[in-house]
């Protein structure tokens, strides 16, 4: 019997050591080789040093061009039943050219975090603004996002809170979305007895990608408000900043006498993560899942954060540490979790309760399957149901796809 075959369609190289999207990205490829699927990713994206080997696992990687009538033989060849576009800008770029090769390909949006959610509030931070739905609605970039996720047979969303929000201010039917949170194993007995006791880890850690917005307001965040008041009252503190494209701009923050070093790129973030005793994470905007904070919990180390970094995160489950937005609030509870051994143990394992109960990979992919197994069975009638995303993806097919004809051709008179 031959494979059912999935075509990913990338914005970037999976870099897993790099970025929680590439980590994300990694899961679900090994879902789908798991369930037998034969695994094709594409991407127009260069190739970094960083970039996973997939074809190491089994996957054909394959580069792709943009505007360029070559996608549609390739994928006319490929024939896949399934493509996977790696967040909404895929969708647009490729969209209308699977639809109009593979009407009958399943197409699937991950969507990663909510694009939208993440620049608008970035943008309110930068204007300090006070975030508002309305605010939130009247963005273009909400629109495009929004129409990507309706043209979709499926949207992969990975934050409860994005789930409500998409369901409740988009009123998106849910037929079309699925809630596919990070995919992670059990963390065993025998794996957190592995684990570094609280008397043997040392200092704070910050990791994060650097080309992620977010991640370099939260060191600044650290350098400024946060770290001063700790190194008050604990001298020999050490932070320890990790992370892959560090920029001038967090380079120069450096200082071995204030104990604020800047590491820069770990190869293995588990390794470091594991020997630190807490994640600091003073992340004023953002969305989606805090890739840094999962990784935090599967380290067995606990971690303070805001409340946007446990955004759709634990559900009603303790956190993982402490959770406050107030500065000075934040430097004494990280203080107290790293001189109070019995509140470091109580927050490690509850850690270990929310990965266990809520990014369980074997259920959450079991549901992932069936899933699109109930599309694959019932395509017409689901395609029926979204009727909005028929519209759209009418009117917006006809739209993008003599954009890019035209970008095509005027492409290769200049070749000429």
């Amino acid at each position: 019997m031959q494979k059912k075959t999935v075509l990913i369609i990338g914005t970037v190289w999976v870099e897993p050591t790099s970025s929680a999207a590439g980590k994300r990205m990694l899961q679900l490829i090994y879902q789908f080789l798991e369930q037998q699927y034969s695994v094709v990713f594409a991407t127009t994206s260069i190739k970094t040093d960083n970039a996973f080997s997939l074809s190491s696992i089994g996957v054909k990687e394959v580069v792709i061009q943009l505007n360029n009538a070559s996608f549609d033989d390739f994928i006319c060849q490929l024939k896949p039943q399934i493509v996977l576009f790696d967040r909404f800008m895929t969708e647009e770029q490729f969209g209308w050219r699977v639809s109009e090769q593979c009407p009958n390909a399943i197409r699937v949006l991950d969507t990663e975090d909510l694009h939208c959610l993440r620049i608008t509030r970035a943008l309110c931070h930068k204007k300090k603004y006070k975030f508002s739905l309305e605010y939130l609605l009247s963005q273009e970039i909400t629109k495009r996002e929004i129409a990507a996720i309706l043209r979709c047979d499926l949207s992969l969303i990975i934050s409860t809170f994005e789930m409500e929000l998409l369901k409740n201010t988009f009123k998106i039917d849910e037929r079309i979305l699925l809630y596919l949170p990070f995919l992670f194993d059990k963390i065993s007995i025998e794996q957190q007895q592995s684990w570094k006791k609280f008397e043997e880890r040392a200092h704070f850690i910050f990791i994060g990608n650097y080309l992620h917005k977010p991640n370099v307001d939260a060191v600044l965040t650290l350098k400024n408000e946060v770290w001063p008041l700790i190194r008050k009252q604990l001298r020999e503190a050490v932070l320890h900043v990790y992370g892959a494209y560090v920029s001038q701009q967090i380079k120069q923050l450096h200082n071995e006498k204030e104990g604020f070093i800047v590491k820069g790129y770990a190869t293995d973030a588990n390794l470091v993560v594991g020997q630190a005793k807490v994640v600091l994470a003073p992340l004023n905007f953002g969305a989606g899942i805090k890739g840094k904070l999962t990784e935090a919990m599967c380290c067995g180390t606990p971690s303070v954060t805001t409340s946007i970094g446990v955004e759709g995160m634990s559900l009603e489950l303790p956190w993982n540490g402490f959770v406050t937005d107030n500065y000075s609030e934040f430097s004494k509870k990280a203080i107290s979790l790293f001189t109070h051994k019995s509140s470091w143990n109580i927050a490690q394992q509850n850690g270990v309760e929310i990965i266990n109960t809520l990014y369980n990979k074997d259920e959450k992919g079991i549901l992932f399957f069936e899933k699109l197994a109930t599309i694959i069975q019932h395509l017409e009638k689901h395609r029926a149901y979204n009727f909005l995303g028929s519209l759209l993806q009418h009117q917006t097919m006809q739209a993008t796809k003599y954009m890019s004809k035209w970008i095509e051709e005027k492409n290769n008179k200049n070749l000429k």
